[in-house]
């Protein structure tokens, strides 16, 4: 008898482990309630981050603000690279540092929200309007690097 018992015991203590091993755990539940299509952002430290989606269209479209575009080529480009920024700013919202998230992320609306007033602006072919925005898009990065990467990286509207 007493060896059922303890052969009873021994399964369960078994089977237990077992199921623990091949059963949910938090951090599977959580991936598997996250749909596939959800917004996850790459592994990648913030500099190459910011260097892939930032660098490129902020260069061309302070090229582009250098002076008022004369043709839709030059607009285009102003459209273009101002809501490529607007859409890298909303990214930046899916990669909140652990301290000071709520600053970055203040940081991140403005960005974006300066960038599309950019974007409005050359759909109009309002030039003042967009030089206005830029610049204060320019101002809210600046602002977010001297935070957050010890003055590194300003950017000369």
């Amino acid at each position: 008898m007493r060896a059922r018992t303890v052969l009873a015991i021994s399964a369960i203590v078994i089977l237990g482990l077992l199921a623990s091993l091949v059963g949910p755990r938090p951090e599977r539940a959580a991936a598997a309630d996250k749909p596939a299509d959800a917004p996850a952002p790459v592994k990648a430290n913030m500099h190459d981050f910011m260097e892939a989606l930032f660098q490129g269209p902020q260069r061309r479209l302070k090229a582009g603000m250098a002076a008022e575009p004369k043709d839709n080529a030059g607009w285009k480009v102003i459209r273009s690279e101002a809501l490529t920024l607007a859409e890298g700013s909303n990214g930046l919202l899916l990669r909140k540092p652990e301290k000071d998230a709520e600053e970055w992320s203040k940081y991140s609306v403005a960005s974006r929200d300066a960038a599309a007033e950019v974007y409005k602006a050359a759909r109009a072919k309002d030039f003042t309007a967009a030089k206005k925005a830029y610049e204060a898009m320019v101002g809210h990065c600046n602002a977010c690097h001297k935070k957050f990467d010890e003055h590194n990286h300003q950017i000369v509207p």
